[in-house]
């Protein structure tokens, strides 16, 4: 019986070679045979996959051209849980499903945010900046207290619940904006327009979809204090980046967390690395060694169900079970 082959992207290798994501249950199947992809294009072409049946991808763009002439491949396994650089209809026209790991960026995602909010609350870069500069003022940038302020999270998934579950210890109040959810436990609901003029602090938590492209315009950034903060741990794109960067620029609001770009990575030349009330990640902050481990045994368990003839857990697409190939090859793996 010829083993599962599993094709991982070049760019999850670390110094040494070896994956920064735990992939050892691939390692320990006896059945499964897994290798890296050609370095080169972020974008994946035909003959880079053509003899895969599972793809484990980070940050590779897939298109409609990926799956041209293409009838081997199964599963494309997403290290992450953001699919903005994955044709999703492509996927399910070619009976190629497409899986997540929310299970491994809960945690690490939520903690990031809540990681830019007590640095900017506490001032932490202005103190750094502070002691680098050889003085002791220490009155010079007093903080936020965090207790009866207002935290808004714009987007109630996988992540913006996590950060009300860490948020909430600190006593603040947690509001919350998200049409697609009609309760939220521990956060009031309300509009998006309500929630940026009352929060203290702004955190983008949502996916990046047509709906939310360009969602925060300068006329939305407008509705913010001028005392506010905002935390993006979502995608640069939610984010109208010129708008923002003149609304840090001018005090509009007092500064702003952002772990993600329009464009990644940033410009040099951008006129956000000149502005002190930023801090800025190059979409790392949810990087952490328990992101890596628990993301890629996430991957690594929708592989393995697949070889089994199973459906994995975190469909993006479950239409895709509906064609005709996909069931023959699922068929095909279960004996």
């Amino acid at each position: 019986m010829e083993r599962f082959r599993v094709g991982v992207t070049h760019d999850v290798r670390g110094p040494d070679d070896a994956p920064v994501y735990d992939l050892e249950l691939l390692e320990r199947d006896l059945l499964v045979r897994w290798e890296y992809l050609p370095a080169g294009s972020n974008e994946l072409a035909p003959e880079h996959v053509a003899g895969y049946d599972a793809l484990v991808v980070w940050g590779s763009t897939i298109t409609a051209a990926t799956f041209e002439g293409v009838d081997r491949l199964s599963l494309v396994a997403r290290l992450g849980v953001g699919y903005d650089r994955i044709d999703v209809d492509a996927c399910t026209a070619s009976g190629v499903l497409l899986t997540l790991a929310p299970d491994g960026v809960r945690r690490p995602v939520a903690a990031g945010a809540m990681a830019f909010l007590l640095a900017l609350a506490h001032r932490v870069p202005e103190k750094d900046r502070h002691v680098r500069a050889g003085r002791w003022e220490r009155l010079a940038h007093p903080g936020l207290g965090l207790r009866g302020r207002t935290l808004g999270i714009v987007g109630l998934g996988n992540v913006g619940r996590e950060v009300c579950r860490l948020a909430a210890p600190f006593g603040l109040r947690l509001i919350a904006s998200d049409p697609y959810v009609d309760r939220a436990e521990g956060a009031d609901l309300v509009d998006l327009e309500t929630l940026l003029r009352e929060a203290d602090f702004v955190c983008l938590t949502c996916p990046l979809t047509g709906e939310t492209r360009g969602l925060l315009g300068a006329e939305r950034l407008a509705l913010m204090k001028p005392a506010a903060f905002l935390i993006n741990v979502a995608r640069g794109p939610v984010v109208d980046q010129r708008a923002l960067t003149e609304a840090l620029r001018e005090r509009r609001i007092a500064g702003a967390a952002l772990d993600v770009f329009e464009r990644e990575p940033i410009d040099p030349d951008d006129p956000l690395l000149s502005l002190e009330n930023v801090i800025l990640a190059p979409h790392a902050i949810a990087l952490t060694d328990e992101a890596l481990r628990e993301t890629g045994r996430s991957a690594c368990r929708a592989v393995l169900a697949v070889s089994r003839g199973e459906i994995p857990p975190h469909v993006v697409n479950p239409e895709a079970l509906a064609h005709p190939r996909l069931a023959e090859r699922l068929r095909t793996y279960a004996h």
